[in-house]
């Protein structure tokens, strides 16, 4: 029995049990909870196929989703002081930085490529927030102002790609002025005449809404997004009313008029791409022929013009009374 149980048990269970399955072949979606195999949520750009959920997408999936080719260039972002306040709290912010590389394998919270994007130069500057929460500190203003400097000097279109919980705090007072720099980084793209855009996706909030996310001179937002300021908590307890339904969303932002279109993921690279051949272009796009009339000649349908009477005034006096009175 000892050797039964010992032997032939356990070399029967290894033969008709069942396998273990790997946690991450399946992810559950956080609006209706549906069950979607892994390869057909990448397959989807992580949009629930039930419900249309827009899931948080990777940085680099979405440059991939928007460079032609999925192909693009970085740019190395300047060197900055890796802990200029010398900030612990329960952790170092030297130790949270490290972590944070090791798990995303990036430098910093930002990218800053340039590219195509439908046969067009493009810089983009995309946020993760994977890396802090994408929080906006020194790097991340270096790297928004690199950005604009790039678009400048290549004479391209600016796209902002906010993701981010707002500005830095372990950095303190240095994270803050980073919403001026930026501000004046974009000013600049504008003043040299290149559009900029901003693609808003969730979340989108704090100092980074604050600043440079609001300024785009087109201002997209992908469906179901959070945009705002502060959460809606704290503006619940602050004003002691209940907010309306879908508030901070980029439906709702859409229909009072501070997000100019809500564009789903799989549209999005198209949709760039058409406001910006509308911008860059302004010529028409054929040869404008004049139309030559011949003397003498009326285009059809063209009305003529029949001139109305109108009193005269006789001279040194008022004028007539118009019409005249019956006598």
């Amino acid at each position: 029995m000892n050797w039964l149980t010992t032997f032939v048990r356990p070399k029967i269970r290894s033969l008709v049990g069942s396998k273990e399955i790997p946690e991450n072949l399946w992810r559950k979606c956080p609006a209706c909870d549906h069950m979607i195999f892994h390869k057909e949520l990448e397959k989807s750009l992580r949009v629930c196929s039930h419900c249309g959920y827009h899931m948080r997408l990777p940085v680099r999936k979405r440059l991939e989703l928007l460079f032609d080719g999925g192909t693009w260039t970085p740019i190395e972002l300047p060197p900055i002081p890796p802990d200029p306040l010398k900030f612990k709290d329960l952790k170092r912010y030297s130790d949270r930085m490290k972590e944070a590389q090791a798990k995303t394998g990036e430098k910093e919270a930002i990218i800053v490529a340039h590219g195509w994007l439908m046969g067009m130069p493009v810089v983009i500057a995309a946020f993760d927030f994977d890396f802090m929460g994408g929080s906006m500190g020194m790097a991340v203003g270096e790297g928004l102002v690199a950005a604009a400097e790039l678009a400048v000097l290549q004479r391209a279109p600016l796209i902002a790609i906010p993701a981010s919980g707002g500005a830095r705090m372990q950095e303190g007072i240095l994270s803050l002025m980073q919403m001026a720099r930026t501000t004046v980084a974009v000013q600049r793209v504008k003043e040299a005449g290149l559009p900029y855009l901003v693609l808003l996706t969730d979340p989108t909030t704090g100092g980074v809404t604050a600043s440079f996310a609001m300024l785009g001179d087109i201002a997209l937002a992908e469906p179901g997004a959070v945009i705002g300021f502060a959460g809606a908590r704290v503006i619940e307890n602050t004003i002691r009313e209940t907010l309306p339904p879908g508030f901070q969303r980029s439906e709702y932002l859409r229909d009072h008029g501070m997000v100019d279109l809500v564009v789903a993921r799989t549209d999005l690279k198209a949709t760039i791409g058409r406001i910006f051949s509308i911008l860059l272009h302004r010529d028409p796009p054929a040869e404008v022929v004049p139309l030559v009339i011949p003397p003498g000649q009326r285009p059809a349908g063209a009305a003529r013009r029949t001139r109305r009477a109108s009193p005269r005034r006789p001279r040194g006096g008022r004028p007539a009374r118009w019409p005249p009175r019956n006598r």
